[in-house]
């Protein structure tokens, strides 16, 4: 198996937001093009260390990235450094903590909002660091990195569900049209990735309470949707992934070596 993947990350994203409310990745789903799956996150329920727990599959209480303020490189190897070291092309349009975390520490604005180095884990970058950029440059941003540099690792990170949430909360009518809003983003360009040969995964690293924050053990913080699209996943309803295995299964689909765990449930045989 040796396919190019794109990871998207709906910061913030709970799963029954994501099942109710994202009605284009539903229709495909039901339509026997991909699958949704739920995935419980790993504690704490928090941002960064769930960046970290997605990209290297390691826990937080093991990679040591355990709250928002540890702000340093990985010490662990991610999707990014596996995929460079086979000689794959990898880029990503994200948060600047993404950078932080695999590129550089502490992120310069002026050096690394735009990054373009073949010696970094992520070579190709467009990296922002407020929460409200709006997700609609994210997507533009990150189709751009494709187009110019068809890489065979792009990762996706849009903000503004997470933001809405810590705004408003979970049982508000602003963070559900913005989890709607980003399903009208993904129509947009899910169909040219898929068209292009990209395998999809769309998922979340957390949730969100009525507190309007996260952290804790509470199923609306910690169940996130994972929505898998093409032709290497094996759409089985009884797989159970988990969020430990979402950087090895990921490697698994690119064909590198790594040394993960995966579910090999998602992939077809």
């Amino acid at each position: 198996m040796s396919h190019p993947v794109i990871l998207v990350i709906l910061d913030g994203l709970n799963y029954r937001v994501a099942h109710d409310c994202m009605g284009h990745l539903q229709a495909l789903c039901h339509a026997g093009r991909g699958r949704l799956y739920r995935l419980e996150c790993e504690l704490p329920s928090l941002s960064r260390p769930l960046y970290e727990c997605i990209l290297t599959g390691v826990a937080p209480i093991d990679s040591g990235i355990l709250h928002n303020g540890v702000s340093r490189l990985s010490t662990q190897r991610s999707l990014f450094h596996y995929a460079r070291d086979a000689g794959l092309r990898t880029a990503a349009a994200a948060y600047h903590w993404i950078s932080e975390l695999y590129n550089r520490s502490p992120f310069d604005q002026a050096l690394d909002r735009h990054t373009e180095d073949p010696a970094l884990p992520i070579q190709h970058g467009h990296f922002y660091w407020t929460d409200h950029y709006p997700d609609s440059h994210l997507f533009a941003d990150a189709e751009n990195l494709r187009r110019r540099y068809a890489p065979e690792v792009l990762l996706v990170h849009p903000m503004n569900i997470d933001d809405a949430g810590h705004q408003y909360g979970l049982n508000s009518p602003q963070y559900r049209n913005s989890a709607r809003r980003a399903d009208v983003l993904l129509s947009e360009y899910l169909r040219q990735w898929l068209d292009a040969g990209y395998q999809v995964m769309v998922t979340a690293d957390h949730g969100m309470n009525d507190d309007r924050s996260h952290g804790g053990l509470l199923a609306e913080e910690r169940e996130v949707p994972l929505f898998v699209f093409g032709a290497a996943f094996d759409l089985q309803a009884d797989a159970q992934p988990r969020q430990v295995e979402l950087c090895g299964t990921l490697c698994e689909i690119l064909g590198v070596a790594h040394d993960k765990p995966a579910c090999r449930e998602l992939l077809q045989s």
